[in-house]
């Protein structure tokens, strides 16, 4: 009966000694607030808060199912940040991350267990946000096709030291290209799914000018996040040149030289046909000459 008494005293005092270590723990080493994931074109960023003064934060983090790693430049760190865009490797993996606030470096301490936070879970693949895409515009010389030739946006990512990847390295056929467009002088929108970055438009009206804006498309995502940034709005020319373009201001001036020539010429003629007109005739005796006496 005495047995059962003092283990049943020693599991209260370990258990109130458990609490007070980790109350302890948490007064000295504050827990992490607002653990987020951030990417932008695969560049992965873990972010929270408050900035520590007299601790540090260590990241571990990890696939699911996996076992924890760090990266040496996110332990015992007093930043409030740490770029896991290189450790992501499985670009298609789910992961998370815990953040352990820590003694500052070179300080030692007692606790076997630190406070932690836990993120929600991430993957690169189905969750950074794409940019603007740019893109240029070609209108054929017969003007019936006008061609969009878009630039795969860059990534984060390096193949090797010296080259980097671009999203369509990353996302092969699930990259596809949402283009919205207009009559520039109209409100009414046409839209166009493509999987080339090279774009060709067929239904346009002859010498009209449209507008065009373009985005990544990705329907293997969730549907908030399928589409990436919009791009800037670029609009074609209008139809064919200006009487200037086409002939140049030097044969404009010509032209309207010889014009005005011409017209001078007609009034002038004009003018003498007029005069002659009004001048009197002479008839009868008093147009005879007059004989000698």
């Amino acid at each position: 009966m005495e047995s059962n008494r003092q283990m049943k005293f020693r599991i209260l005092v370990l258990v109130l000694v458990s609490f007070f270590t980790k109350a302890f723990a948490s007064d000295n080493f504050p827990k992490a607030q607002g653990v987020t994931w951030s990417s932008f074109n695969f560049k992965s960023m873990l972010t929270w808060s408050p900035k520590p003064t007299n601790y540090s934060y260590t990241v571990e983090f990890s696939e699911l199912g996996r076992n924890r790693e760090r990266t040496p430049h996110c332990i015992r760190t007093m930043e409030t940040e740490c770029d896991l865009t290189a450790e992501l490797k499985n670009l298609k993996a789910t992961y998370n991350a815990d953040i352990l606030s820590e003694p500052m470096r070179g300080v030692n301490s007692d606790l076997v267990e630190f406070p932690h936070v836990t993120s929600e879970r991430f993957s690169p693949y189905s969750d950074t946000l794409i940019g603007r895409p740019e893109f240029k515009i070609e209108v054929n010389n017969d003007e019936r096709k006008t061609t969009l030739l878009v630039t795969d946006v860059p990534t984060a990512l390096f193949k090797n030291v010296n080259e980097r990847l671009n999203i369509r390295d990353v996302f092969g056929d699930d990259l596809l290209y949402k283009v919205t467009y207009r009559k520039a002088k109209s409100t009414g929108k046409k839209e166009k799914i493509s999987k080339s970055s090279i774009i060709e438009l067929t239904d346009l009206d002859q010498g009209v000018s449209y507008c065009f804006n373009i985005q990544v498309y990705l329907p293997s995502r969730a549907p908030e996040k399928q589409h990436g940034e919009l791009s800037h709005i670029q609009c074609s020319p209008e139809d064919g040149t200006s009487i200037f373009e086409e002939y140049g201001m030097g044969v404009i001036v010509g032209a309207i030289f010889i014009i005005i020539l011409a017209i001078t010429a007609i009034i002038i003629v004009i003018v003498m046909c007029c005069r002659r007109r009004k001048q009197p005739k002479n008839t009868g005796k008093e147009g005879l000459p007059l004989n000698g006496v």
